[in-house]
């Protein structure tokens, strides 16, 4: 028996692959945040105080591996600019994770404030 594919066979191939991109992406962008079992805060840098500077905000993304351990930590966004990443990095370092089996990533935004 010989299988000819008729135009109407090509749509639902296409529209069976459009339905599975769609849920392939919808589940990923439903991926849970990892579990954190151990979270270092920052230290408020004294850069910042000899600076006068009071507050501050960074946002950071970890590389996790499958034993949960903080591998790599890429500094996204700061105010102000390269005042606190180094206390992230170092903290973020040690923060550590719920075993998954599977390399991870998660995005944290810390905020600082030393007011009195």
């Amino acid at each position: 028996m010989k299988y000819t594919r008729t135009p109407a066979a090509s749509f639902s191939l296409l529209r069976a692959a459009g339905l599975f991109a769609a849920t392939v992406a919808l589940a990923l962008s439903a991926h849970a945040a990892p579990k954190i079992v151990k979270k270092v805060p920052p230290e408020f840098p004294r850069e910042a105080e000899k600076q006068s500077i009071t507050r501050g905000t960074v946002t950071a993304k970890m590389a996790i591996d499958g034993d949960g351990k903080v591998t790599g930590v890429d500094i996204l966004e700061a105010q102000p600019r390269k005042i606190f990443d180094r206390s992230v990095t170092n903290a973020l370092m040690d923060w550590r994770f719920e075993a998954s089996g599977e390399k991870q990533h998660h995005e944290v935004k810390l905020v600082f404030n030393n007011e009195d």
